[in-house]
């Protein structure tokens, strides 16, 4: 009999929450097309969304701080084999053995600590705070089910009340049909009846419209009160877990860097003792220094990984044969290795000057001849060293018809950028000590205050370092030939850049 009791009231608690769950289901459509009113609190609502933001926000903080703490576990375990494999590597014979020892033990501890740490009094306080979030959303989506509640009673006893005086008029009018079939004493107590009806359901109704308001309003009274001051214990949370955890770093970092401090001390020592095997380790020039030998940069993929020979004067030599009784003078070629702080090694020859033919594009006219200022082809000579100045051309009549005529320059020779012989200035359109121009294949970006800014397409002059000792291997020093027209200053305008981003113009 208890057992069939016992399934009596649970039959009838789980008839009870779905007959409710129809009735807040048929309220909420209701509502939704406008048949019903609903009750609405604008600042409960701005609480809630607070809520909800405060709740996003603390569960962000929660995640990052476990990645946080699961970085910091890794470290440790990644400075204990560094340290494991220190000990291995230390020989019993070195001195210092058993301090290096010592101090991978405390460093060990250190890190073990530093993470017990975060976790007591960074992570559990994280938990604690995210702790009373749950219980807050489950009573404000109760409030909102009572909330439902309280509108549908509430809209139930108000019809009733619509509804009192439509069924006062039908009682106070009988049906024809009971009064014929009924006697004039029955008919009274039919009235009676019905009036009695009427006031039940209205005294029921009512009854759960205040029993449906005072358990809504108690939950929302409650939650009007905690939910604000939930929001504004946001800030003391975010200053106390973000300080306790700047101070169990601060004060990591500074036991840390007296392990790492005694540690060097001891090698140190090691490297005292054992001062003849010293290992030298080239460090990178700071921004100041001029020497680039550590960062030889590459060209882009696609382009030739090494620069091809560079050679001076570099010009084709005439199609459809060659000008009888004359051997055109062929400039030596510069190999890769000459440092690019000199001038191109030079053969020898019995002029000082060294000879570049330039071949028109197009058919030149030919002039008459200046025996004193140009060079015979024919005859191989040319005039006395300083006779003549850097930049100074003259034409030769052609030897033949069928040749265009030939413009030849003379550049004295040079050492050390300065012209032997003359005055040591440059050309007047070239700067001091020009040794030949260069097109930038690629684009390179600057990362010294000494270095050339390039962009794919630039022409730059090259010139001699002026100490050769500091160029190194792979790298030219030059000004861009947009910046020397422009402002013809040289300190400014110069600097160095990578060879195998350029490419000789011919």
């Amino acid at each position: 009999m208890a057992e069939m009791g016992s399934k009596g009231v649970t039959a009838g608690k789980i008839a009870s929450n779905v007959q409710k769950k129809l009735t807040r289901a048929q309220e909420k459509v209701l509502q939704k097309l406008g048949k019903a009113d609903e009750t609405k609190d604008e600042q409960f609502e701005q609480c809630v969304q607070n809520f909800n933001k405060q709740l996003t926000e603390g569960t962000r903080l929660q995640k990052d701080l476990r990645t946080y703490l699961a970085s910091v576990k890794a470290m440790h375990e990644a400075s204990k084999k560094l340290n494991e494999c220190l000990q291995e590597v230390y020989e019993p014979d070195w001195p210092g053995r058993d301090e290096a020892n010592k101090i991978a033990e405390n460093n060990d501890l250190l890190w073990m600590d530093y993470h017990q740490k975060l976790v007591d009094q960074a992570l559990l306080t994280m938990d604690t705070y995210l702790g009373q979030f749950p219980d807050i959303k489950s009573r404000i989506a109760k409030r909102g089910r009572k909330l439902v509640d309280y509108d549908s009673a509430r809209h139930h006893y108000e019809s009733l009340q619509t509804a009192k005086k439509k069924d006062e008029a039908k009682i106070a009018k009988p049906v024809s049909l009971l009064e014929k079939a009924a006697p004039q004493w029955c008919q009274g107590k039919l009235q009676a009846h019905l009036v009695a009806q009427t006031n039940l359901l209205r005294n029921q109704a009512e009854e759960e419209l205040i029993k449906a308001q005072k358990v809504f309003e108690e939950m929302n009274v409650d939650l009007q009160e905690e939910l604000p001051s939930l929001w504004n214990s946001r800030v003391g949370f975010y200053v106390n877990t973000f300080q306790s955890i700047a101070g169990l770093e601060e004060n990591f970092h500074k036991e840390m860097s007296k392990l790492n401090q005694n540690l060097n001390d001891v090698l140190v020592s090691l490297e005292k003792q054992h001062g003849s095997n010293t290992f030298t380790v080239k460090a990178q020039p700071s921004d100041n220094a001029p020497a680039k030998g550590n960062k030889s940069p590459s060209p882009p993929d696609g382009s030739p990984a090494a620069t091809p020979e560079i050679r001076v004067n570099h010009e084709p030599e005439p199609a459809g044969g060659s000008m009888p009784g004359a051997a055109l003078p062929k400039s030596p070629s510069q190999p890769t290795e000459s440092p690019a702080g000199s001038l191109p090694s030079r053969e020898p020859s019995a002029a000082e000057g060294t000879f570049a033919v330039a071949w028109p594009s197009q058919t030149a006219e030919p002039g008459p001849a200046q025996p004193a200022e140009a060079s015979e082809v024919a005859g191989g000579t040319q005039p006395a060293a300083g006779a003549q100045e850097p930049g100074e051309t003259a034409a030769s009549e052609a030897a033949s018809s069928s040749l265009p005529a030939v413009v030849v320059e003379t550049f004295p020779a040079t050492v050390n950028g300065t012209v032997e012989g003359g005055s040591g200035a440059g050309r007047l359109d070239l700067p001091p000590g020009f040794m030949f121009k260069v097109h930038a294949q690629h684009d390179y970006t600057a990362t010294d205050t000494d270095e050339l800014q390039l962009k794919a397409g630039d022409v730059v002059l090259v010139i001699p370092f002026q100490n050769p000792e500091e160029q190194d291997e792979g790298w030219l020093m030059g000004v861009k030939e947009s910046d020397w027209n422009q402002h013809k200053e040289l300190e400014k305008c110069r600097g160095v850049f990578p060879e195998n981003f350029t490419e000789r113009v011919p």
